[in-house]
């Protein structure tokens, strides 16, 4: 049953290619081929509804009954790229403000305190690695900032002017630096925006303060959004498919990715209301998310706000300010690496940012030894030489099972291939003849295959794994790889991929079928290829897999007095 085992591994194989063309598809913004989401019934939004053309949703009811807010106040989400405007009733100067720590750069824009750029300066750009990573940004090239502000009346938003005090660097022997942005009177309410900037953190806390300088109590209504264009970022690789776009994280339904081309058609599916979690924009490596207290009722939403340019954000309630009172709320915004530790520190399944797919539980776990294996080796690639020998050290017994099958499977080939010849005229006979050797020689023809199955989704959660870890970024290993995250610029390490590859296949029986021999050997190359491509720490990984179930092959062959053999391809 050689055959059988060669087709069960060839479905495996066709399996992946399937994936792989569908992860393609939705790369190229084209919609899934064989995995195609459910078309979901959505409520068809009017021209009427001016919260949809403003870029923020009306409340929902629950909160929306807290507070008078007209959602036709709501204001426009687009931004203005140049310019010296404010708001037309208050005659404040327009400016950007530019501050820095020790491992931010960012800019803020004194009409309604927005964050327009964030600049981190210990990860280098991806296409120049002489420039530092620009993450949020206001450009010809990107739309990308934060904004928040107030609705339930004509209250500050993002679009009014507002005045700046605080210092613009992190000085020696200060941990934290803390800005303000403080609205006029608009509509009795005055709000005033509190960064606090710590030192050495990419989290950033925003208190937002409201004070009733009217002669009546007011309701309002705080939201906080997240604005992007719909582009892929630079640098993405046309080989492997990372997501980019918003994402939901609630206590019920956990972490909710939503496409742009979702939002685009209204057919987003998230939680609307919760009173825990957090809302994101996520991409390779980074993320910003805005966080809010727990037990605190919001609303969550994501907007198409005009073309190419949308948003994710969340509405909550003030509760009543009187005359003379003010209300202040805290909340979090995170800009920075995905780096795991840090996610996980600052709210309940923010690590999730950090996109492991469905094999999450076994890849987190994964990253934990892996992370455990560098703080002792001090060095990314030989932490990944480390962890690939500790899991096949694991599963040395599965493999050593597949092995010795695949070893009696090459001791009895000859006789496979003499009756095959001698019987090929009648089929049946050969069939019943295969299974009499068999059942002789004490071989199960599947014994090679199910261990090699166990251990497949351990391999695909350790590939995403190295894919995502924002670590691998300019980590070198030896030599001539200085970053684990790029491909091998002289693509020494594909090349030692592609040769161990077809050593495997060497030491594999030759299949009888002429036709099978030649896609054995031609399959391995058209994969190969696609490495040359893929981040060295992926090839590096691969590579290592490759050897040590070469030694383990060769030394299990041995043992049971196979000798091993190269079966060189005939392609005449």
């Amino acid at each position: 049953m050689n055959d059988i085992r060669r087709t069960f591994l060839w479905v495996i194989f066709g399996f992946s290619m399937v994936l792989l063309w569908d992860q393609w598809q939705i790369y190229n913004g084209h919609k899934a081929t064989f995995f195609p989401k459910p078309t979901v019934a959505t409520t068809e939004k009017t021209a009427a509804d001016p919260a949809t053309s403003a870029g923020l949703p009306a409340a929902s009811t629950p909160i929306a009954a807290q507070s008078s807010a007209s959602p036709a106040q709501v204001p426009g989400a687009s931004v203005a790229v140049q310019g010296n405007s404010a708001s037309p009733e208050i005659n404040l100067p327009r400016e950007r403000i530019e501050v820095a720590t020790d491992v931010l750069k960012l800019s803020f824009d004194s009409e309604g305190g927005s964050l327009l750029r964030s600049e981190f300066l210990k990860f280098s750009d991806l296409q120049d690695n002489k420039k530092t990573f620009v993450l949020l940004d206001e450009s010809k090239a990107r739309v990308y900032v934060a904004q928040t502000g107030l609705i339930g009346g004509p209250f500050a938003s993002h679009k009014t002017a507002m005045k700046f005090s605080g210092d613009r660097e992190l000085k020696a022997g200060q941990n934290e630096l803390v800005l303000k942005f403080e609205s006029p009177d608009v509509g009795g309410l005055k709000l005033v925006k509190t960064y606090t900037l710590s030192r050495g953190s990419y989290a950033i806390k925003v208190a937002h303060q409201v004070i009733n300088s009217g002669s009546s109590s007011l309701s309002p209504q705080l939201y906080v959004q997240l604005l992007r264009d719909g582009n892929k970022p630079d640098g993405e690789s046309a080989f492997y498919s990372t997501f980019t776009g918003p994402a939901i994280y609630t206590d019920a339904k956990k972490y909710q990715k939503i496409e742009f081309a979702d939002i685009e058609k209204n057919k987003a599916e998230f939680e609307k209301t919760t009173q825990q979690g957090y809302v994101a924009m996520v991409q390779h490596y980074f993320a910003s998310a805005w966080v809010l207290p727990d037990n605190t009722a919001r609303e969550n939403f994501v907007r198409k706000v005009d073309a190419n340019l949308y948003s994710v954000g969340m509405i909550t309630p003030f509760t009543e300010v009187a005359p003379g009172q003010s209300k202040s709320l805290e909340t979090t915004l995170f800009v920075g690496p995905q780096e795991e530790k840090i996610l996980e520190a600052l709210a309940p399944g923010l690590e999730l940012v950090k996109d492991y797919g469905w094999l999450t539980v076994l890849a987190k776990p994964l990253y934990w030894l892996l992370d455990r294996l560098f703080g002792f080796l001090q060095n990314w690639g030989w932490a990944i030489v480390a962890l690939v020998f500790l899991l096949k050290l694991a599963f040395y017994w599965l493999n050593a099972k597949a092995y010795a099958s695949m070893a009696k499977m090459k001791a009895i080939n000859p006789r496979i291939m003499e009756m095959r010849e001698r019987l090929k005229d009648n089929p049946q006979q050969m069939q019943q003849e295969m299974m009499r050797i068999y059942r002789e020689e004490k071989v199960n023809p599947m014994g090679g295959c199910f261990p090699i199955m166990v251990q497949i989704p351990v391999f695909i959660a350790l590939y995403w794994v190295l894919l995502s870890s924002v670590e691998m970024r300019n980590a070198p290993w030896v030599g001539w790889i200085h970053d684990l995250s790029a491909p091998d610029p002289y693509f020494i390490l594909p090349v030692v991929m592609t040769l161990t590859t077809l050593l495997q296949t060497a030491l594999n029986p030759a299949p009888p079928d002429p036709m099978q021999a030649k896609l054995m050997w031609i399959m391995p190359l058209v994969f190969s290829v696609m490495f040359f491509f893929f981040p060295s720490g992926l090839v590096l990984y691969w590579i290592t897999n490759n050897i040590l179930s070469i030694a383990q092959q060769w030394m299990i062959n041995s043992r049971m007095g196979v000798p091993p053999q190269f079966n060189l391809p005939k392609f005449n």
